[in-house]
């Protein structure tokens, strides 16, 4: 049997503006909202322009799989050292899949052990490099073709895979979307300050442990959301772990200038630890 670890996006898009500031944007769904922030001017400004960063991965390749709408997706992947059915598709956030996020791939591949990686491409072989180019990507990505390349990414890794995700942000959204997308094959979620998902009858569907890492001083994904999410969760009857930080969004985003590196060195050590006690 296989098994399927999903680790959706590392540095912050967030889709949720303050409850105190701004009127939520997530009222549809919380897939249909995940772009629309894109179009804020502030929230874009609020996101420093990654410095100029290169990779080399040795383990890594390029790889093409298809899509569940028949067309070509993309990812970035690394084999276990050994043979594993364990694996960890990674996807990621506003800037694209770019070379921070295969640094982050190969990083959680080392920690985890045991696990072949694939990061996903949402943006289809683009990548932004100034905020301007990442709002436009991220508002041009629909839900249906995030949803195809999940779902593409779940049939590659095969119907007996046991999935895991994580994500930060819009991957944290996605992370839980994710898990909803693999039903049974589901085992483990991991979500860094994205929009949970709101409604109880389709959290009632999820086979998937959560953990949920939040910073209380989060003016988008803020202390009233994780509550609401946490007795959606308790009406589900599903189990969530919370552990919030006294720190602002995207904190564990090491070029931005909110980053918390004791915040954010915690966190991984406790996502370390929650994925390894579920893969086996």
């Amino acid at each position: 049997m296989r098994k399927i670890l999903l680790f959706l996006g590392l540095l912050p898009v967030c889709f949720l503006a303050s409850a105190q500031e701004k009127p939520s944007c997530c009222a549809a769904s919380a897939t249909e909202s995940f772009s629309q922030l894109a179009s804020d001017k502030n929230f874009a400004m609020s996101h420093q322009n990654p410095l100029p960063y290169s990779y080399q991965d040795e383990n890594g390749k390029a790889i093409v799989y298809k899509a569940a709408d028949g067309t070509d997706a993309y990812g970035w992947e690394i084999k276990s050292k050994k043979p594993s059915n364990n694996y960890l598709l990674v996807i990621h956030e506003w800037w694209g899949l770019n070379d921070y996020i295969k640094k982050e791939s190969e990083q959680i591949w080392h920690d985890l052990g045991n696990v072949n990686v694939i990061a996903l491409d949402l943006y289809d072989k683009k990548v932004a490099r100034t905020r301007e180019d990442a709002a436009k990507y991220m508002q041009a990505v629909t839900n249906e073709r995030a949803v195809a390349i999940i779902k593409g990414a779940i049939a590659y890794a095969g119907g007996n895979a046991k999935i895991y995700t994580i994500g930060w942000c819009f991957g944290g959204g996605w992370s839980l979307q994710a898990s909803l997308l693999a039903g049974k094959q589901a085992d483990g979620c991991v979500i860094y300050y994205g929009m949970p998902e709101k409604d109880v009858e389709k959290l009632k569907t999820l086979h998937a442990d959560v953990l949920g890492i939040f910073g209380s001083r989060d003016q988008w994904i803020n202390p009233k959301v994780v509550d609401e999410f946490a007795e959606n969760m308790k009406k589900a009857e599903k189990k969530l772990v919370v552990k919030s930080y006294d720190a602002d969004h995207a904190f564990a985003n090491p070029s931005n200038p909110s980053f918390d590196k004791n915040a954010k060195e915690d966190a991984y050590k406790m996502t370390i630890a929650f994925l390894k006690k579920r893969i086996k």
